[in-house]
């Protein structure tokens, strides 16, 4: 698999961008919900074909919903984002739901659980250093 070129990854980031826009602010679609952000954008060097990595932040019928909302929505996606970045191709979306942010806020949860016991000790052994 060969690196991205500074080209393409320039395009990346602004077709991220604009998707993001487009999303936030342009879909009236009630399926799409409003904690929906885009985390990447990959577009393949011919300009062909875009993955979208999409991640909701709800439950997993908020996710399927706003997927389907996004899907159906792909042509006027394309419409917007070819007249706001000005590329030889529009390239074809491929909207991929993306658990990281989920996974990360559900590992940072567990963390603190495990940490909190160990927090609490400590708050109890200073207060007891304190009163001697």
């Amino acid at each position: 698999m060969r690196k991205n070129s500074i080209k393409n990854t320039r395009i990346n980031g602004e077709v991220q961008k604009e998707l993001s826009n487009i999303i936030r602010g342009g879909i009236k679609d009630p399926r799409i919900h409003p904690m929906t952000s885009v985390v990447a954008a990959e577009v393949t060097p011919d300009l062909k074909l875009c993955k979208v990595y999409i991640s909701v932040l709800g439950d997993e019928k908020a996710q399927q919903e706003t997927l389907a909302g996004l899907k159906s929505a792909e042509g006027y996606i394309r419409s917007q984002l070819a007249r706001n970045v000005n590329l030889r191709n529009t390239p074809e979306l491929i909207f991929i739901m993306d658990q990281s942010i989920e996974y990360g806020v559900r590992m940072s949860k567990l963390i603190d659980d495990v940490n909190k016991p160990i927090r609490d000790r400590k708050t109890e052994e200073e207060g007891e250093t304190e009163d001697a």
